[in-house]
């Protein structure tokens, strides 16, 4: 299985989450994520389960063998996800300087 993110820097987030994978297994799914280098992805497929290697980090599992760490989610099927925040921080990045006022 290819795992996208170890569990270095893990950021721990709302357990309430875990009820929007239960909801979303074997369904087809498009998730956005953050990738290990900070980009942002997009990954499509059933999702077929959802582990922790080490007890405290939580990865979601994709029928495509896809792992993702569930908190650099972005979105999933629309909703957010707990990165959220943090890409909404990304996006508005440029609004936070004066640009010369």
């Amino acid at each position: 299985m290819k795992q996208l993110h170890s569990a270095k820097g893990y950021i721990p987030f709302d357990p309430d989450y875990f009820d929007q994978i239960d909801k979303a297994m074997n369904l087809t799914c498009k998730i956005h994520y953050f990738n290990a280098d900070g980009h942002v992805m997009d990954a499509k497929g059933t999702v077929t389960g959802s582990y922790s290697p080490d007890n405290f980090a939580h990865f979601v599992v994709l029928d495509t063998d896809t792992a993702i760490r569930l908190d650099r989610i972005i979105t999933l099927n629309g909703s957010p996800g707990p990165a959220y925040e943090e890409y909404d921080l990304f996006a508005l990045q440029c609004l936070t300087c004066m640009g010369g006022m």
